[in-house]
């Protein structure tokens, strides 16, 4: 089978399309027949190891360990492992590939806890965009941000992956939405049901007064004492993303985030997401009933994965970047 590699960490040019053996499922896992990927802020981290602490976490310090890319998946179902109960093989799902890698591919193993039946009503492309970014969307604002009916959320970096999905989950819980976002954009934002939406270009949403019960932010470099000038009195700013850190820099964030912690009750803090198997049951409830739908910037071909990353890296798209795999059967 077709899939992407590297050897080395770099830029998207270190990329390479080669002929690897078609991986074999163990007993909890399910071997997918990849028709759709997407590309993440994680992806662009492992390839190029902008921030150091990625060849600290046993990707490798001098080259990766881990050769392959792609965490989010979305395809049909071609064999099952002994212990795999939920899945058969032909149906249609979507999640994220075993140990996070691997999804740039023709065929991709995954566990039968990472996966979820894709909805009728969404394309193989469209759910492919989905794991990643919903469920990071879905768990900073449920979970870190404590997210209620009639919140005042804004959303800083509303019209990127995260922050696509972001801003249509707020709504669904009943939130009042204020996105973040360039001139560019704001007709996105505004089109996947944000209330109110600021051009940063012209607005800086720091210094117009306006307070909010959880601050977002999805992509951003404003600092974090920017950040809490926003929030009200026991409010949370919520961090899942921004410019590339180093150590000296995260260092200084958790110290900050401590510090205002204290002496204001206000609270800032980092999230990662969890894939979580009840939580892809309710990102697909959420594609199924229309209240979230995928926005799609661009499409590539598996075999122009590098033209992909290298333009995740530019920092401009407009909700999720899509990696398409041919087969010569879509039974």
């Amino acid at each position: 089978m077709k899939a992407i590699a590297y050897t080395k960490y770099g830029p998207p040019d270190v990329l390479q399309l080669k002929d690897v053996e078609r991986p074999v499922p163990l007993g909890d896992e399910v071997l997918v027949e990849v028709h759709a990927a997407s590309a993440n802020a994680y992806d662009w981290h492992l390839l190029t190891a902008d921030v150091f602490l990625i060849r600290l976490m046993s990707r490798g310090l001098f080259r990766p360990r881990k050769t392959t890319l792609g965490v989010d998946i979305a395809g049909r179902v071609t064999a099952i492992g002994e212990e795999v109960t939920r899945f058969q093989p032909g149906d249609h799902v979507f999640g994220v590939a075993k140990g996070a890698s691997g999804g740039f591919a023709e065929y991709a193993c995954a566990r039968e806890v990472a996966l979820e039946l894709k909805p009728a009503n969404v394309s193989f492309e469209e759910a492919a965009a989905v794991p990643l970014a919903a469920l990071t969307a879905l768990q900073a604002l449920r979970d870190k941000g404590q997210i209620r009916p009639g919140s005042r959320v804004l959303i800083h970096g509303a019209s990127g992956g995260v922050g696509t999905f972001a801003v249509q989950i707020a709504k669904s819980f009943g939130a009042e939405v204020t996105a973040v976002c360039s001139s560019r954009n704001v007709e996105i934002a505004r089109s996947i049901g944000a209330d109110h939406v600021v051009d940063y270009t012209s607005d800086d949403f720091t210094k117009n007064g306006e307070l909010y019960d959880l601050i977002l932010v999805a992509n951003g470099n404003r600092s974090i004492l920017e950040y809490k000038r926003s929030l009200k009195p026991k409010a949370i700013c919520v961090l899942v993303g921004g410019e590339g850190a180093t150590i000296a820099s995260l260092l200084t964030g958790m110290l900050l985030q401590w510090w205002v912690s204290k002496t204001e009750g206000k609270r800032v803090g980092s999230f990662l997401a969890r894939i979580d198997q009840e939580d892809l049951t309710c990102a697909r409830e959420l594609l199924e009933s229309g209240k979230v739908k995928p926005v799609i910037d661009r499409r590539y071909p598996l075999s122009e994965t590098a033209g992909a990353l290298r333009y995740l890296g530019e920092g401009h798209a407009q909700g999720k970047i899509v990696i398409t795999v041919e087969h010569a059967s879509k039974t």
